[in-house]
């Protein structure tokens, strides 16, 4: 008697493939490449937000150096004549047509031309000199020579914050040399400001204080 093959019930055998986790050490491996990238990320991120910063200083300070200068350049160059020609008056006393200008290692005073604003400014005595810390401008109407005390209470305006020095030299001529005491004997042919503030120096600033 022959004999046949048993049919096969279940139907044809499927291999599943087996299913394969990540290792302890791998996860590890992973995590440190991205705390790297991360933290290579945020250093990146905060070196290009210092620099932001520099350079907005850098800007700010250029730009309060060449705005101060201007002013400065303007406004000392501006220098008023008297209707004499006898030229200074030095001391005190005197009438608002003479010329005035004292001259100090810190400070300089004269009359001069100064515009605050538009529509508001003309011919003021002012005193541009270190107090304290600052560069500040003052200034008296004219007609007649202030005393120090005087200056005490004029109006003002800081130029500068945070100043370290202010150099005033004089000199009689364009070529000759630069004096830190001014002899009062005329006015100077040249006028030269060093300025240091917040521990840089600015470029020199010469003028001739003349009309």
């Amino acid at each position: 008697m022959a004999a046949y093959p048993t049919p096969n019930v279940m139907g044809p055998q499927t291999h599943t493939p087996r299913q394969r986790g990540f290792t302890l050490v791998e996860v590890m491996v992973a995590l440190t490449i991205l705390s790297l990238v991360m933290l290579a990320t945020v250093t990146g991120l905060r070196t290009l937000a210092n620099t932001q910063v520099a350079i907005e200083r850098m800007t700010s300070r250029v730009d309060e150096v060449r705005t101060v200068s201007s002013f400065l350049r303007d406004t000392l160059q501006s220098t008023v004549a008297g209707n004499d020609t006898g030229g200074l008056s030095l001391g005190g006393g005197g009438g608002g047509g003479s010329t005035f200008f004292r001259a100090y290692p810190n400070a300089v005073e004269l009359k001069s031309i100064v515009l605050f604003g538009e529509g508001y400014g003309g011919s003021y005595l002012i005193r541009v000199a270190q107090e304290s810390d600052q560069l500040v401008l003052r200034w008296l109407e004219p007609g007649r020579h202030p005393r120090p005390e005087d200056w005490e209470g004029a109006p003002s305006r800081v130029l500068v914050a945070d100043l370290d020095e202010l150099k005033v030299a004089y000199s009689r001529e364009f070529s000759g040399d630069w004096l830190e005491q001014w002899d009062r004997e005329g006015m100077p042919e040249l006028l030269r400001l060093q300025i240091k503030a917040s521990g840089r120096y600015w470029p020199d600033l010469i003028l001739r204080p003349q009309p």
